[in-house]
């Protein structure tokens, strides 16, 4: 049984009555969320471009990849092309999968799914009012240091990145 608490415009929060494997049954708090892509934009081979945003709920600015929520019924791929162009004002020329997260699993049904995009060309920003972010083209090998040193500790930027490297 599901039981709807809140609805917004971008999640859900529901109350699920679940039976679980071992035969209890629990109330769980669940956000539903429709999902989103994410792209790690590369300018070359050894460049990265990524966005240093506003987050509330971080607290402040930190350093992510491009990324936005599904529209009703958008395909990822499309979704991914859509935020990179505006975020950063990229088309991309190649979209490639990289791969799906779970962002948190024992709250949360999203998804995220993530690209990496190759031989950018030069589109049109085109910032919702609720993006506050600046753009930043640095070494791939920097943005991997950043992780290290605690700079980066948005989850999709950190898989993306480590992916793409890993690539290499």
């Amino acid at each position: 049984m599901t039981r709807n608490i809140f609805t917004g415009k971008v999640l859900t929060l529901n109350i699920d009555t679940v039976t679980l494997p071992n035969g209890v049954t629990i109330d769980l708090e669940m956000v539903r969320h429709p999902g989103a892509a994410a792209v790690v934009p590369l300018k070359d081979s050894e460049t990265v471009v990524l966005i240093r945003q506003f987050r509330h709920a971080a607290g402040g600015f930190i350093y992510e990849i491009p990324a936005g929520k599904l529209d009703r019924g958008e395909d990822p791929l499309h979704c991914a092309a859509r935020e990179l162009e505006e975020e950063i004002g990229y088309i991309p020329g190649r979209l490639e999968r990289l791969t799906s997260i779970l962002t948190a699993p024992g709250f949360t049904d999203e998804v995220i799914h993530i690209y990496k995009a190759t031989d950018m060309t030069p589109g049109r920003q085109r910032l919702d009012r609720d993006e506050v972010l600046e753009i930043l083209e640095i070494p791939l090998k920097e943005a991997i240091r950043m992780i290290g040193g605690g700079l980066i500790r948005d989850a999709k930027t950190i898989v993306g990145l480590q992916l793409v490297r890993g690539e290499k």
